[in-house]
């Protein structure tokens, strides 16, 4: 029963909405709870990797789900443009600011997340490709 609800493309986009949906939220809070006291900068810019990253790999699985010719290319760019109106949305939040250096880092974690699943998937692929057909 998972098989069928995972490759389900409702489900992805539903899960691709939910992410954005998240991240809005994320953004519209004046502040954020500090989770690494003393290490100054590495909770933003973790969190700006781990969510951008998460994004366009949902992003990715979705597209390739839809049949999309280029689902890494497409997802990259849906990324980094939900990211750059995520800084706008910011820019309007007490408290908050909105930075390049963030869209930067957003575009980072995008890509490596996007390197991270290409990889894996290739992996996958490979090992398919050489097992035995049971012949």
């Amino acid at each position: 029963m998972w098989n069928r609800l995972r490759g389900h493309i409702g489900l992805r986009w539903a899960m691709v909405a939910a992410w954005m949906a998240m991240i809005f939220f994320l953004s519209a809070q004046p502040h954020l709870p500090d989770l690494a006291p003393g290490l100054p900068g590495v909770e933003e810019i973790g969190g700006h990797l781990s969510a951008y990253g998460i994004l366009a790999v949902l992003l990715w699985r979705a597209l390739r789900g839809a049949g999309s010719r280029a689902p890494a290319t497409w997802a990259l760019l849906v990324t980094m443009v939900y990211g750059a109106t995520d800084e706008f949305h910011q820019h309007f939040v007490p408290g908050r600011t909105a930075t390049v250096e963030d869209l930067l880092v957003d575009l980072i974690g995008a890509s490596l997340g996007l390197l991270l699943v290409s990889w894996w998937h290739l992996r996958r692929l490979r090992a398919r490709l050489a097992a035995p057909t049971g012949q």
